[in-house]
């Protein structure tokens, strides 16, 4: 695939992934060069990317075009409800094509911060971001009734603690028969990177994937990444707890609901990785799904 200039050598590569992927990469030069023609951008550096987006600085702006995936389908919903607080502002939004125009931000996130440190400035955002969900947004607990049904299937050999197993089942149930578990707009994979400085306030999220939740499921993206930290500080338990309960203290959370559903979210992933490699799954995920849900809970 021959390449160009908008889009960098990496994001060609995101053809391997599979056929829509390559469909998508095939398709983004053009879409790239449309939308800076008729929203009148010009590219001002090198174009950046993520894991599923490219983001074309252009200006005090950024164009960012994402793989239509379903996770990040209402992206631009949730910006436009926070309006900018504690969040990138959103300036125009072409939904059908993905593309985004966002107020540019630094590239520095959270990923050189102290954990904890940066724990109390997410739970300080939460605060901004946990507000009345848009009617168009899933709901959490579609999401968790699906990977409840599955996890109902795994096979009783499976690498996974057969107590966590049913725990995070009995949970998931009293989840979703709870009203509270719809409702508020959560960002869902607010973690160190997904928050960047910015000159208007401190700090803002970026990257949002929203459903109409419970806020109390957002602090388990803090509690995984950054995971070599944990495991060098000597003791995982005590690192993942400081970090959950600075997350919990500072936001005000429900210290038992957010438990629960790291539990369920960290007995779900670990279900994902052996359903996406029943082969050879990756036993260190495994293991850090398993040592978080115990943490949080000893």
């Amino acid at each position: 695939m021959t390449g160009s200039p908008l889009v960098p050598a990496p994001v060609l590569a995101f053809a391997e992934r599979g056929a829509p992927w390559a469909t998508w990469v095939a398709g983004l030069p053009r879409v790239l060069s449309e939308l800076l023609a008729e929203w009148d951008l010009t590219p001002s550096a090198p174009t950046l990317h993520g894991h599923t987006a490219v983001v074309v600085p252009v200006g005090s702006a950024v164009l960012k075009v994402a793989f239509p995936d379903e996770e990040s389908e209402h992206e631009a919903l949730a910006l436009q409800r926070w309006g900018g607080r504690g969040a990138v502002r959103l300036l125009r939004a072409d939904p059908h094509r993905r593309a985004l125009l966002l107020e540019r931000l630094s590239v520095r996130d959270l990923s050189d911060a102290w954990d904890v440190e940066a724990c109390e400035h997410v739970a300080k955002l939460y605060r901004h971001l946990h507000v009345p969900a848009p009617p168009q947004l899933r709901t959490l607990t579609s999401y968790v009734a699906r990977w409840d049904a599955a996890l109902g299937e795994l096979p009783g050999d499976a690498p996974l603690p057969r107590r966590l197993v049913q725990q995070a089942r009995a949970l998931t149930r009293d989840l979703i028969a709870d009203p509270d578990s719809v409702g508020t707009l959560v960002h869902t994979d607010l973690h160190y990177e997904n928050v960047l400085a910015a000159e208007r306030a401190p700090w803002l999220v970026i990257d949002p994937k929203p459903v109409s939740g419970d806020p109390h499921y957002e602090p388990a993206p803090m509690l995984w990444n950054r995971w070599d930290e944990v495991v060098a500080s000597g003791d995982v338990r005590d690192a993942v707890r400081r970090r959950f309960h600075t997350l919990v203290d500072t936001a005000g959370l429900d210290e038992h609901r957010a438990r629960d559903w790291v539990v369920v979210r960290m007995v779900h992933l670990a279900l994902g990785e052996l359903r996406g490699h029943p082969v050879a799954p990756d036993q260190d995920w495994l293991t850090r799904c398993v040592a978080i849900a115990k943490a949080v809970q000893d």
